[in-house]
């Protein structure tokens, strides 16, 4: 398999799941879309990956290259109809390329919070063999607000209705992180974005507490990436 990962931040990786990739031999082109690097001929892959970044799907001014990205999922989506998942922003990013909306999430989502699978979500190919309800790591003050006509959404929570969803056959995306690592607090806690959200919503001093909530979610958080890979690599193959 040919990988394509679009990164908007060096520090939002695949993160857990390069550990999955690594022992199955999958090598994987990962573009900085923020330092300039440009998306490479789509033909040449057979999976994309987009995660998250500190900026948002309408940050077009400032962050030009969003447009190209998005004509890119746009056209892997529709066109090619190659496997897709995307994280956070990618999650967004899917939304918005494909005739969706995005805009503000209140309150914002920052925390281990529950997710809970949807009936449709209990029946996809993404979330075989994985628990209904999950805590996993949110960071995120935007939100999917309306997904594309053809979306069908299967994971909520109790303030973001669409946590996961799939478009067509083969693009699945999730606003919460499945990729999450020891360290992947600490790391996001330095970039300025990342905490001034985070203390805005739980409080100054609250990287520590998060660090230490997650750490207590590690083994499940690895288990639901473990699964959720293998999901994937089984669908797209």
């Amino acid at each position: 398999m040919r990988l394509l990962v679009l990164q908007h931040i060096d520090c939002e990786h695949p993160g857990r799941l390069r550990d999955f990739l690594r022992e199955d031999g999958i090598e994987w082109t990962a573009v900085e879309l923020d330092e300039g690097e440009l998306i490479p001929p789509l033909e040449d892959y057979d999976a994309m990956w987009v995660m998250g970044g500190p900026m948002d799907v309408w940050d077009v001014e400032e962050h030009p290259w969003l447009v190209p990205e998005k004509q890119a999922i746009r056209r892997w989506v529709r066109e090619l109809q190659r496997p897709f998942l995307g994280v956070c922003l990618g999650h967004q990013l899917l939304a918005d390329a494909l005739g969706g909306t995005c805009g503000p999430q209140r309150p914002p989502e920052i925390g281990v919070l529950p997710v809970q699978l949807t009936p449709e979500g209990r029946t996809d190919p993404i979330f075989d063999q994985m628990p209904d309800r999950q805590q996993a790591l949110q960071w995120h003050s935007v939100a999917v607000a309306q997904p594309p006509d053809d979306a069908v959404v299967l994971a909520s929570s109790p303030v973001c209705r669409v946590q996961a969803m799939r478009v067509g056959p083969c693009a699945w995306s999730m606003q919460y992180h499945v990729e999450v690592e020891d360290d992947t607090v600490r790391n996001w806690g330095e970039i300025d974005a990342y905490r001034q959200a985070l203390e805005s919503t739980l409080g100054p001093g609250s990287i520590d507490p998060l660090a230490a909530e997650a750490d207590h979610h590690m083994r499940s958080f690895v288990s639901n990436a473990n699964q959720l890979y293998q999901n994937f690599m089984t669908a797209a193959s």
